[in-house]
Formats: structure tokens, sequence, C-alpha cells
């Protein structure tokens, strides 16, 4: 018989949470920026290189700021599995009365959470999984990947950046425009619609939210470099 497959999703996953993170960052980011700058008219070679660098600096920045926090979070989860690990062989019996302790505050009767607890604490191994899973709620042997977080948040940022760019490398001024808050809304309504559907919250109010974010940034930064262009004409 094949083991049951689970119907929860990786909630956990450093990569899926970067890579969304980063595809709505960079959406936001540079239809602001590009609009924004796009709202002082002028040349179409100045809104292209905008966005470009926009696009470069926002995707590394984003990277390198996955790499150092996930590394970070990797490695404070390392020493504290190595903490607890001493503590489970320095005080065994300590420990079990720890964790009969945690299993009676989740609801067991306290000779069950007893029981449970001598059990759990006769497998070396399985002791020090259920310790740090009760008491850090993480998965020893499932850390966090710095790299893949890093990586997918610089390729979603890329992406999500280039997309109001996109019809600046054609075209310019209203043209230009005008394409980039066409494809800004599509791809917020795309992204809003694949957050919905990824955690269960709702496809209408995902790409509800992601669209009003969307234009108030889009909006505010138009307006903002337009008053810039005319003020400085």
């Amino acid at each position: 018989m094949s083991p049951a497959r689970s119907r929860h999703r990786d909630v956990g996953a450093s990569g899926v949470r970067a890579a969304v993170l980063g595809a709505g960052d960079g959406l936001l980011t540079n239809v602001s920026l590009v609009l924004g700058v796009a709202g002082a008219n002028p040349p179409g070679s100045t809104v292209r290189l905008a966005g470009l660098a926009g696009l470069l600096a926002g995707a590394f920045s984003m990277a390198a700021g996955e790499l150092v926090s996930v590394r970070a979070q990797e490695e404070l989860i390392e020493h504290e599995v190595e903490v607890e690990r001493e503590e489970l062989a320095d005080d065994p019996r300590g420990e079990e009365v720890e964790l009969a302790e945690m299993y009676e505050a989740k609801g067991l009767p306290a000779d069950e959470a007893s029981t449970v607890a001598d059990i759990v604490m006769s497998n070396k191994d399985l002791a020090l999984d259920t310790h740090v899973g009760l008491e850090l709620g993480v998965d020893p042997h499932d850390p966090p990947s710095a790299w893949q977080a890093a990586i997918a948040s610089f390729l979603s940022f890329s992406i999500g950046a280039f997309i109001p760019l996109f019809p600046w490398l054609f075209w310019s001024g209203a043209t230009a425009i005008a394409a980039s808050i066409i494809l800004g809304a599509v791809a917020a309504v795309g992204l809003g619609a694949a957050i919905g559907a990824f955690t269960g919250s709702g496809i209408a109010r995902t790409v509800l939210r992601q669209l009003a974010a969307a234009t108030i940034a889009a909006t505010v930064t138009f307006l903002v470099g337009s008053l810039f262009g005319t003020t400085t004409t």
C-alpha cells in the first residue's frame, strides 16, 4: 500500500515564500517607478533606464536580503538543535518531564502525557525531533534553504519588475504608459489569483487586494511624477 499523500501545502517553504514576495514586490516596485518617472514626461530612454535600474537594484537587493536572513535563520536553528541535543544528553529525566508537560498543555491527561513522553524519550532521534518540533516549531531535517530563497527571489522579482517595463522597449509616451498600466493590472490580477489559489484564502479577495495595491502605488507615483515634471519645466 502506498503512503497517504498529505493534502497540506508546504507553508514553510522558503523558496515559495520568496517567489511570491519577489514577484509581488517586483511588480509593485517597478510599475510605481516606471509610471512615476513617466509622469514627468521625460524621453523614453530615461524611463527605460530607470526601469532597468529598478529591476536590477531590486532583484539583487531582494536576493541578498533573503540570502542573509534565511542563512541567519538556518544558523539559529542549527544552534538551537545542538542546545536541545545537549540538554537531552545532560538531563533526560528533566526533558521527559518537560515533554509530558507540553503534551498536557495540548490537552492530554497527565497519565497519558507521561506515557507518551516515556515512549518518545526511549528513542533518542525521535526525542530530539519531537522536542525541536514542539519547542522551536521547526523540522530539523528540513531547514529553510538560503540559496533557494535567494534565487527564487531574484528571478521572481525580475519577472515582476520586467512586466511594466516591457512596453517601453518598443514605445514611449502615452502608448507606453497605457500599455504599462494594462500589463501591470493584468499581472496584478494573475498574481492575486495565484496567491489566492495557493493559500486557499479566496481568489476574489486576493485579486482585489493585489489590484488595489498596484493601483494606489502607480497612481500616487504617477501624480508625483507629473507634479515634479510640471514644476521643473
